[in-house]
């Protein structure tokens, strides 16, 4: 895996350009107080982000595999920082609804488990400093 990350110049105060190697690009910036215009997400929301999506990834995918109906899955993240430099996570706590039709609750709860515990690089990553806690609802579709 590969990433470059750019600064976009002095005229564009803390702004990044990071393109992946899959072609892809994201901008980031700063907040206004650390000098940034406030454009774009900060890197440390993008590192947060990045963990509900790995997250949420697997959880579809393993329902899908246990052949469970799953219309639908989003995650809420709320994370707490030290206080001090390091500023690193101390405590991620995910909130998962997930939809579908006749989902069975234990399937859910193994599949969130199996994520925290196994397959979501980040989160695993991200235990190494911090508490990560969950719960989940399931929707029922019509």
């Amino acid at each position: 895996m590969e990433c470059t990350v750019r600064w976009t110049g002095n005229e564009a105060g803390m702004s990044f350009v990071a393109e992946t190697g899959s072609g892809h690009t994201v901008v980031m910036d700063g907040a206004p107080e650390a000098g940034g215009r406030n454009l774009a997400p900060r890197p440390m929301e993008m590192v947060l982000a990045g963990t509900g999506g790995c997250s949420a990834f697997d959880v579809v995918l393993i329902l899908k595999k246990s052949r469970q109906a799953v219309s639908g899955c989003d995650v809420s993240l709320k994370a707490e920082r030290a206080e001090t430099d390091p500023k690193v996570f101390t405590h991620i706590h995910f909130h998962y609804r997930v939809k579908g039709k006749l989902l069975k609750p234990e399937a859910v709860k193994r599949a969130i488990e199996l994520s925290k515990e196994k397959y979501c690089s980040a989160s695993i990553m991200i235990a190494k400093t911090a508490n990560i806690t969950y719960d989940f609802e399931i929707i029922e579709e019509a």
